[in-house]
């Protein structure tokens, strides 16, 4: 990422301004497998401790794994890595939401896969008003 977009663009990650002035006083908490850092610090207006995600790359909130959810919304108290059950074998690691690339789920019949779809199975019968 270049100097200029990490000072004029917040949607490509934090701002210069954020990075320096924003995480003053602010502990980092952790880091999980996507990149993104977290971070506690000063007061909210409730008196606790504010909790912060720095994105590695694109600001997207779904690109936060469940377990940090959990610790940025005060679910649990200590970090995932303490507070948290080890992962399970049968558990799938959580994945950013693909809306919107080419890795998107289109169902048969949509227009990014020809179009098609199968015929309807003779169930189907359709409304008309003068019937």
């Amino acid at each position: 990422m270049g100097i200029l977009t990490s000072i004029f663009t917040w949607w490509n990650g934090a701002t210069i301004g954020t990075r320096v002035y924003g995480l003053r006083g602010m502990a980092r908490k952790g880091e999980d497998a996507l990149g993104n850092v977290y971070y506690e610090g000063r007061k909210d207006t409730a008196g606790n401790p504010r909790r912060w995600v720095i994105y590695q790359g694109a600001n997207d909130a779904s690109r936060v794994p469940p377990e940090w959810v959990a610790w940025l919304h005060r679910q649990v108290d200590d970090v995932p890595e303490r507070s948290m059950p080890p992962q399970r074998a049968w558990q799938k690691p959580a994945i950013a939401n693909l809306t919107g690339t080419p890795l998107a789920y289109r169902p048969a019949g949509a227009m990014e896969k020809g179009g098609q779809r199968a015929a309807a199975t003779g169930d189907y019968e359709a409304w008309t008003p003068e019937g």
